[in-house]
């Protein structure tokens, strides 16, 4: 497996450095720190998105004052790092990219044994409690809700963690109690039970009332209940950083942690993307960072295909090139981060439908209607309906 040359910031004569680029303006961003936690690299990709957008106030309109900008020196990103070197790895070279726009990182060995849960909650406590602004990637996080049990700031902000952000807005928007789409559907566990009224208390934090302010700011289509704003992220920092990229004449794939998460078997994922490698001349598999190191040895084995871990996530990697000049896709959030992090470039983006008899007998009930909602709503990519199923590919010996 190969990892691509590192990326970096690009820093050309005359170009923009720090957070003096971006768009909008919401609401007054002064007074008081802002504390993002993110859990994953592409969480904290998008704590660098909202970040820059926020970077300049809105022109002033009627006898409103206009706020001052952001200044990235009043954002801390708390990192509440997993346990996977592959996610750590990834989370470390993202704390070098927003150190150099000026933001303060912490990292926060969050699950290194039983008592670092306590150490970290006992040791963010008063700053939670007198920040400003609360910025989440992923609000199914227990770690994530238990942490704003304790906050109280009066403006909180979700940032993408992929797709999933598609059924949070949803699941918020009906009432309902945070469950990720994936779930296979069989009732809430013993677990569930006792961290409940965290939930529920949680999800209070994310609804709007009185003076409290809410905010989605993502790049998948979302329509949030009435008093949440909602801002798009059209991955302006990214495209001002890095690339354009280099193409070449042929076509890259994109892995999915659909077989880890349980939702397609991990036998018919291995012949999908080893027909789509041999009708489509993939040479290069960028991995997800949560698929084991067993499947995508087999993966190479039967399709012969370069493996690649990239070691920021792919819309960077993507953005730095060299990047195929055709992106092959399943359901993911990439297909709605790509296209716009590669506009102007010329690349196109494919998504292939998963076919039923490709879901595991475990998988959630839900999941053909969300994975078919995910490339249905998809803007800039070329969508290609499910093929049948196809013969199975030897396994090596």
């Amino acid at each position: 497996m190969s990892t691509p040359e590192a990326a970096r910031p690009r820093n050309e004569p005359g170009s923009a450095r720090g957070f003096r680029g971006g768009g909008r303006q919401a609401s007054a961003r002064t007074g008081g720190e802002t504390l993002a936690f993110v859990e994953s690299p592409v969480q904290f990709l998008n704590v660098l998105e909202w970040a820059h957008a926020c970077a300049l106030p809105q022109p002033a309109g009627g006898d409103a004052p206009v706020p001052e900008p952001l200044r990235p020196e009043d954002i801390t990103v708390v990192v509440l790092s997993p346990l996977d070197p592959m996610s750590r790895g990834q989370l470390r070279r993202m704390a070098e990219l927003a150190r150099d726009e000026g933001l303060n990182v912490r990292w926060e060995d969050a699950r290194g044994g039983a008592a670092a849960p306590f150490r970290t909650v006992g040791a963010l406590a008063p700053r939670l409690r007198r920040a400003r602004r609360i910025v989440i990637g992923d609000p199914f996080s227990r770690y994530v809700q238990l942490l704003l049990t304790l906050a109280g700031a009066p403006e909180t902000v979700v940032v993408d963690d992929g797709t999933a952000t598609m059924e949070f807005v949803s699941q918020l928007t009906r009432g309902e109690r945070l469950v990720r789409w994936h779930r296979s559907g069989r009732g809430a566990g013993p677990r569930d039970a006792v961290f409940a009224p965290v939930a529920s208390l949680a999800r209070r934090r994310l609804n709007v009332s009185g003076n409290r302010r809410v905010e989605v700011f993502s790049s998948m289509p979302v329509e949030a209940p009435d008093g949440v704003v909602v801002t798009a992220n059209d991955f302006a920092w990214t495209r001002s950083r890095f690339g354009p990229p280099r193409t070449t004449g042929g076509a890259d794939l994109v892995g999915t942690s659909l077989a880890e998460t349980g939702v397609i078997d991990t036998g018919r994922y291995i012949d999908a993307v080893a027909a789509l490698a041999r009708d489509h001349g993939a040479t290069r598999y960028f991995a997800h960072r949560r698929e084991s190191a067993a499947k995508l040895h087999r993966l190479a084995a039967v399709t012969g295909l370069e493996i690649v871990r990239p070691d920021l996530p792919l819309e960077l990697i993507a953005r730095r090139g060299p990047v195929g000049a055709t992106i092959l896709s399943f359901p993911s959030t990439v297909v709605h981060t790509l296209p716009l992090a590669l506009e102007g470039t010329g690349v196109r983006v494919v998504v292939f439908d998963v076919a039923p008899e490709w879901l595991s007998d475990g998988a959630s009930p839900r999941a053909e209607g969300f994975l078919s909602a995910v490339t249905g709503t998809a803007r800039g990519v070329h969508r290609v309906p499910a093929a049948p199923p196809a013969p199975p590919c030897p396994t090596p010996p």
